[in-house]
């Protein structure tokens, strides 16, 4: 068993600071800090980068590490302009604290597929300013001037004489200087290290098994729990009996917190054993008798009513009440589990003056607020150890904190430090998901085969009502996350109206990857493609019609066209599908190649994909994330489905919510459209036009239309 070691934020600085001598140099926004707070002295300011006497170079990255690449990408960021070594680049990942909250958000947090343009700027600043201390330093050990110096590869090089120095020799001197005020960063047609495929920093720990996620943490004295949540969302506990529970050798306590039961244990095979000891009466509340089908039904009748008006161009239903020629399509999407590959899991240690926390959070500010209300205790004692996390695609990001609230309630009874440990079956059947969504969309074609009308309404949950961000998410009755892809529908339609009804509450639904976007996309897509062969015209071309005032669209959708060779013979039984969309200020589309066999059988033989998220920090990052929304959307389209019978999630694991199988993978391919644009995240987009491009390429194959998810072989067989 190893130790974990703690050390206090102060006590990190001083160490970083002056062990060996070393240069720590942070960027401060005053916004975000209080004035007491501003003091001069770079060991003194919170550190984004870190320069030792080994040369090595550490950048100290404030974003969840959860697969998408950011102790590689901020890195970067700060090596090009630092002038850095690559080879000699590390990376830390932060602790809680004002300086490293969101650069826009006011919070430290990783989500929205913000990360990399959220510190585009700021941290290549930082990289900036450190380079022009280490210059200064040399400069003044030289006695020559500043700007007759340059660094490169983390060496400071005096250009007439060619002295040299290495950023390590020069870390302490430069660790005494003021940090510049205003630096210059470099322009596009100088950088050496963006927008170049670099192997990522954190690999070789993941193969090696020395990377240290949450459900890895071990310290000393910690026990283990499970615990026993209700059986249906929103029930309350009646009574429980844990004599037998506490017979199970190995379970030392049995403790009630606000969510249910806890069995606390030396591990968790013995917590799981005393937790199936267990006997318990619950109160199930209102949502016992909730059935899937029932719930279908309830979403039809409210779409028979206008809802609140999220867009209105000219007056949609009017011009359909005129139209010659009209398509109606109702397009359903059922609730989705986000399926992380490592389970929820928190570990805290609460003692009557401090807490400290270790887990893979993507809400680290919410998360240690919700310590200190959960204990007494102040922000500044609490302490949070942000660890590695096997996926998050927004589980992970949760305003009541509840994965840490339940280990700190725990850690309070029993006095001593407790991993909680959430089983695969226990956020299956009692997590979050993504909403619930139906959409029903009526058209109309003008005599040219354009669109005339297009009216649609949404119906989904809001998870946003009711909490801290309603203010912010939702604006004049619509919440954005319901309707984002649908209201800012980018075709040209003359008369456009999408309206939105809020579904009733009770199931916890959160952001899934792409949030909103999942499921708009995949009805806007589809019903483009109904209103394109309804027209007679090639679903391409009629996009590209379409979007003649959208460069940055047509950009992606002609590169993904001609490189999967749209237009050219298939075998066959084979169909290709084609969707477009832009989210999180990134625009992707993608074409994917299909057959369906006698049997109903989909299979998937190629997924191409092209997409424009302006600069590039790292073209391999930006490939593995539209492979992984390959593997995600395909997942989410095929399989994905959490339904409800007498209350109760009927799915608990992989065996009835699979996941992509690898005999079910296709190839994939991805082009990057090199910009400048403003740079959009990467982590969510590759994922909305994964389903509308597949049922797109089913219906050219088979001329059948899929309109609800996931894709039933027995609606394709024959």
């Amino acid at each position: 068993m190893s130790d974990v070691v703690n050390l206090s934020r102060r006590q990190w600085l001083q160490i970083s600071a002056l062990a060996g001598g070393g240069l720590v140099l942070g960027v401060f926004q005053p916004q975000l800090a209080a004035k007491d707070e501003v003091k001069s002295g770079p060991s003194k300011l919170n550190a984004f980068v870190r320069i030792g006497s080994d040369d090595l170079v550490t950048v100290v990255v404030n974003h969840l590490e959860m697969g998408q690449g950011q102790f590689t990408a901020v890195p970067m960021l700060v090596a090009e302009e630092l002038e850095a070594d690559w080879s000699k680049v590390r990376f830390e990942p932060a602790p809680v604290a004002v300086e490293y909250n969101h650069s826009v958000y006011g919070m430290q947090m990783t989500g929205g597929s913000s990360s990399s343009w959220s510190e585009w700027e700021r941290v290549r600043k930082a990289g900036a300013a450190a380079r022009i201390m280490l210059i200064e330093a040399a400069a003044k050990q030289w006695k020559v001037e500043p700007d007759t110096c340059r660094a490169e590869l983390g060496n400071v090089i005096h250009k007439a004489s060619g002295k040299k120095l290495s950023f390590g020799k020069l870390a302490e001197a430069a660790a005494k200087l003021e940090p510049p005020k205003n630096v210059t960063l470099k322009e596009a047609k100088d950088l050496k290290i963006l927008g170049k495929p670099l192997k990522r920093l954190d690999t070789p720990q993941k193969v090696d098994g020395s990377a240290v996620y949450g459900i890895d943490i071990r310290v000393p004295d910690m026990l283990v729990a499970v615990v026993a949540r209700p059986p249906v969302f929103g029930g309350k506990l009646k009574s429980f009996d844990a004599e037998q529970a506490k017979a199970v050798p190995g379970v030392r306590h049995v403790v009630q917190i606000d969510r249910g039961i806890a069995v606390v244990a030396d591990g968790f095979w013995q917590a799981m054993q005393g937790r199936a000891k267990l006997k318990m009466e619950w109160d199930e509340g209102p949502l016992a008798s909730l059935e899937t089908e029932q719930q279908g039904r309830q979403y039809a009748t409210m779409a028979q009513k206008p809802g609140a008006v999220a867009t209105k161009i000219g007056d949609a239903p009017a011009a359909l009440e005129k139209a010659k020629k009209q398509l109606t399509a109702e397009y359903h999407m059922p609730y989705l589990a986000h399926a992380c590959m490592e389970p929820m899991n928190a570990t805290a240690h609460v003692t009557a003056d401090r807490c400290e926390i270790w887990t893979g959070t993507q809400f680290q500010t919410i998360d240690r607020d919700n310590a200190a209300k959960a204990t007494g205790l102040k922000p500044e004692q609490i302490e949070l150890h942000t660890t590695l996390a096997g996926g998050g695609f927004g589980r992970r990001a949760v305003l009541d904190s509840h994965f840490v609230v339940e280990a700190i309630q725990i850690s309070q009874q029993v006095k001593k430090p407790v991993k909680v440990i959430w089983t695969r079956e226990d956020d299956m059947r009692g997590g979050f998901y993504r909403p619930r969504a139906s959409h029903y969309l009526t058209g109309a074609i003008s005599d040219d085969g354009l669109p005339l009308a297009w009216q649609q309404r949404i119906v989904c949950q809001s998870f946003l009502v009711g909490t801290s961000l309603e203010s912010v998410g939702i604006k004049d009755g619509i919440d954005d996350g319901a309707v984002e892809g649908a209201r800012t529908l980018a075709y040209n339609v003359p008369n456009l109206q999408v309206e939105w009804h809020m579904a009733p509450a009770g199931v916890p639904t959160l952001w899934w990857r792409s949030v909103g976007h999942s499921h708009t996309a995949f009805a806007c897509e589809s019903f483009l493609d109904e209103l394109a062969h309804a027209a007679g015209k090639d679903p391409y071309e009629y996009r590209r019609t379409l979007l003649a005032k959208h460069p940055r669209h047509l950009g992606v959708l002609r590169l993904a066209a001609e490189k999967a060779g749209w237009g050219k013979p298939l075998p066959k039984g084979h169909g290709r599908g084609i969707a477009v969309h832009e989210s999180f200020g990134s625009f992707v589309a993608q074409v994917i190649e299909a057959s369906v066999s006698k049997e109903g059988k989909v299979t998937v033989h190629r997924v191409v994909g092209a997409c424009d998220c302006g600069p590039a920090v790292n073209p391999d990052s930006i490939k593995a994330q539209m492979e992984g929304a390959a593997v995600y959307g395909l997942t989410a389209a095929l399989h994905g489905e959490i339904t409800f019978k007498n209350g109760r999630v009927q799915q608990g694991n992989f065996d009835d919510y699979p996941l992509l199988r690898m005999d079910e993978m296709p190839a994939v391919e991805t082009y990057i459209v090199p910009s400048t644009e403003k740079m959009g995240g990467m982590g969510e987009p590759g994922v909305p036009p994964i389903a509308p491009a597949l049922c797109n390429a089913i219906f050219a194959a088979t001329g059948k239309r899929i309109r609800s998810l996931p894709i039933r072989t027995e609606e394709l067989q024959g």
